[in-house]
């Protein structure tokens, strides 16, 4: 039978309340944002959970404070909101002064890129990517299925610094379920080897892009989820290998998310390889409809994907 598929958000949460079982210096704390694996949390950890109701600049505050007293904190809310209210005390209160001690505050993002769908612009979060990675002193993690969300719960835990996991509000299917040599500290993985051109995705656009290598022969994939830090390196030396290299990502482009980190790699290595990067335009989407029908009115479904790429190859 087909394993049952889980969200994101029910796999960290699950994997924290077994964590909390065992250690008492983990505190969670949520923007009014509810969930049922959240329920059994919040009643069994009463003092070490906290909703702050419907303010984020005081869930970064509150999370912040903890921190200081020697806490492990988990700040939990809608990606665009968490990210764009919570920005100037994530910027001060974190960013900042982790410079100068260290803080280990999480914040989890739930509902990134259209995940949201339904909800209109207010609620895409199409850019959170880019803000918290021009952050210093942060880690920023996007997972393409539940099991790095698990695996980032013991790094996260270790890591002693700020974090922004954002993750995907839809649930998807597992894809490192059979890789066994995964080092999460690398930042990537290339799960498919191709032939000249390679598709570099994080996310959800992962899943996307995976399709359209089964369509086409010889097309590698490589799934970018650590994008702070990144051991650059590597990755120079795994694009190294291609011809063709194109990112996709469910954000901007053009702004300093994935496209711009691969684009600096390939700049900085002075890496012979052409580049093309796939996303949305720095423009909000006001159209109604579901994941699929967006990202084909911008170009980001699998019949635009393969047509742009057999188009730029001519």
């Amino acid at each position: 039978m087909p394993r049952e598929l889980k969200t994101m958000r029910d796999v960290f949460i699950e994997e924290i309340y077994s964590r909390m079982k065992k250690n008492k210096s983990i505190f969670f704390l949520s923007a009014d944002l509810g969930a049922p694996a959240l329920d059994k949390l919040r009643k069994d950890f009463k003092d070490r959970f906290l909703n702050v109701g419907i303010a984020e600049q005081n869930l970064i505050n509150i999370a912040t404070g903890l921190a200081l007293e020697g806490y492990i904190t988990y700040a939990y809310g809608i990606s665009a909101f968490v990210i764009t209210r919570g920005y100037e005390p994530i910027r001060q209160n974190l960013s900042i002064a982790s410079q100068i001690r260290s803080l280990n505050v999480n914040i989890i993002g739930i509902g990134t890129g259209l995940s949201y769908v339904l909800s209109g612009p207010s609620h895409h979060s199409l850019e959170d990517l880019i803000l918290a990675k021009s952050l210093p002193n942060f880690v920023v993690f996007s997972p393409s299925d539940p099991i790095l969300v698990q695996k980032f719960v013991e790094y996260s835990l270790k890591k002693n610094s700020p974090k922004y996991l954002r993750l995907d509000g839809k649930p998807l299917p597992s894809i490192y379920d059979k890789i066994k040599n995964l080092n999460l500290e690398n930042g990537f993985y290339e799960l498919v080897k191709g032939g000249k051109t390679c598709l570099v995705a994080t996310g959800f656009m992962t899943h996307r892009v995976l399709n359209v290598a089964k369509r086409i022969k010889n097309v590698g994939v490589i799934d970018v989820f650590l994008l702070k830090p990144l051991n650059k390196a590597l990755l120079t030396q795994t694009l190294k290998k291609y011809k063709y290299v194109i990112t996709v990502e469910e954000g901007f482009i053009n702004s300093g998310g994935l496209d711009s980190l691969v684009l600096e790699i390939i700049h900085e290595n002075n890496l012979k390889v052409k580049f093309k990067n796939l996303g949305i335009k720095n423009s909000h989407i006001f159209e109604l409809g579901d994941r699929n029908y967006l990202h084909k009115l911008n170009q980001l479904d699998e019949e635009s994907i393969i047509k742009k790429i057999k188009q730029w190859k001519q």
